[in-house]
C-alpha cells in the first residue's frame, strides 16, 4: 500500500499565534514603559516654574534693597557735600581771622594786594650770605624783602601747572617767579619743578642749576611756554623737593606757586611734611617753605582754592615760611615788586 506524502505547512496556525503574541508583548512593553514619562515631564516643568518664580521674587527683593541703598548713598553724599562746603567756609573764616590778626601787627604797606601780612621768620645768616648782602645797597626794613627772609643759599620753585593756572594766572606767575629771583642777588643753586615733582629741565633731577643771569633768563623764558600735567595739589612737589635736595650743609627755601589743593586731608599733608622737614637740635627746619596763592576765576568753584590757602598758610607757618595770598581774580599785568612793597597796577592784585 503506497502512503501519500503530506506537504508541511510552513505558516501554520500555531506559528502565527506565537508571532502575534510576541509582537503583542513588545507593544505592551512599549506602552507600559512610556506611560510614566508624561508625569515625570509635567513634574519637572512644575519644579522649574517654581524655581523661576522664587528667583524672580528674590530678584525683586534685591532690586528693592539696591534702590534703598542707592537712596541712602545719595543722601550721605549730599550730607558730605554740605559738610565740605561748611568746612571750606570755616577754613575761610579762620584764614580771614588769622589774616586780620597778622595785619594788626603789620607795618608793611601791602594790605590792598594780599590776604594777610607776610610773617617774618628770622634766621641767622651764613657768612656767605652776609657777604653777598653787604655787596648790595641796603634797603629799608619794610621794603627789602616784604617780610620774606632771603637768607637761603639755594631756592626751589614748585609751580602748579594745571589749566586753572596756565589759563588764568600764567603771566602773573611768571612775573612773580622773576621777582622772587630778583630779591636774591645771587644763590649757589636753583631748581624749578611742577607740583607733581617733575623738573622743568629734563635730566636735572637731583642736580642744582648754576646761578647766572643767563640761567635766570632761561628759567623765565621756559616758564612762559611750560605746560605739564598737574593734579592741582602741591604736596608731591614739596615732598620731592625736600626728599631730593635737602642736605645738612645747605640753607634751602621752597617757593610754592599755585591756586588749588585737591587732596583729601590738610592735616595729613601737614603731618607728612613735618615728618620730612624735621627741626634740628636748635629748632631750625631743614628747609623754609613759602607760598604764593592765586585766586580762582568767578566761573570756578572756590572750594579747592580756599583749601589751598588754608593748607599753605599752615605749611608756611609750620616750616618758617611766608604765605602771600593774591585776592584779585584777574592777573595783574603790572604786578611787580610784590616783595618790594609796590602796588599792583591795573588788575587790583
Amino acid at each position: 500500500m503506497k502512503l501519500e506524502r503530506r506537504e508541511a505547512e510552513v505558516f501554520s496556525l500555531s506559528f502565527l499565534d506565537v508571532i502575534c503574541c510576541g509582537f503583542g508583548a513588545i507593544i505592551l512593553l512599549l506602552v507600559l514603559s512610556e506611560s510614566g514619562r508624561p508625569l515625570v515631564l509635567e513634574k519637572s516643568r512644575e519644579n522649574l516654574e517654581g524655581q523661576v518664580q522664587r528667583l524672580q521674587q528674590e530678584l525683586a527683593v534685591i532690586r528693592g534693597d539696591t534702590d534703598e541703598l542707592n537712596r541712602e548713598l545719595k543722601g550721605r553724599i549730599a550730607v558730605l557735600d554740605r559738610e565740605r562746603v561748611r568746612l571750606a567756609r570755616l577754613s575761610g573764616d579762620l584764614t580771614s581771622i588769622r589774616g586780620q590778626f597778622s595785619a594788626s601787627r603789620s607795618e608793611a604797606d601791602v594790605t590792598n594786594i594780599i590776604e594777610s601780612e607776610l610773617v617774618s621768620a628770622y634766621q641767622t645768616l651764613t657768612v656767605e650770605m652776609r657777604r653777598l648782602l653787604a655787596e648790595r645797597p641796603r634797603r629799608p626794613p619794610t621794603e627789602a624783602i616784604g617780610g620774606i627772609p632771603v637768607d637761603s643759599e639755594y631756592i626751589i620753585f614748585v609751580i602748579d601747572t594745571s589749566s586753572s593756572m596756565t589759563r588764568n594766572h600764567w603771566d602773573a606767575a611768571t612775573q612773580v617767579l622773576q621777582e622772587i629771583l630778583d630779591i636774591y642777588p645771587h644763590v649757589r643753586g636753583l631748581q624749578v619743578m611742577d607740583d607733581e615733582g617733575r623738573n622743568m629741565f629734563a635730566g636735572t633731577r637731583g642736580q642744582w642749576l648754576a646761578d647766572s643771569p643767563i640761567q635766570r633768563t632761561r628759567i623765565v623764558s621756559t616758564m612762559r611756554s611750560w605746560r605739564a600735567f598737574s593734579n592741582s595739589s602741591p604736596v608731591e612737589g614739596i615732598e620731592e623737593a625736600i626728599r631730593t635736595y635737602w642736605a645738612l650743609d645747605k640753607r634751602i627755601s621752597i617757593y610754592v606757586l599755585g591756586d588749588e589743593f585737591t587732596g583729601d586731608s590738610i592735616q595729613e599733608v601737614l603731618d607728612q611734611v613735618a615728618a620730612m622737614n624735621r627741626p634740628d637740635a636748635g629748632g631750625r627746619r631743614r628747609v623754609r617753605i613759602h607760598a604764593i596763592g592765586f585766586p580762582v576765576p568767578a566761573d570756578m568753584p572756590p572750594f579747592t582754592n580756599m583749601r589751598f590757602s588754608a593748607l599753605m598758610r599752615a605749611v608756611c607757618d609750620q616750616n618758617e615760611g611766608t604765605f602771600v595770598g593774591i585776592t584779585s581774580e584777574k592777573s595783574c599785568k603790572a604786578w611787580v615788586d610784590v616783595f618790594g612793597v609796590r602796588r599792583c597796577v591795573g588788575g587790583g592784585g
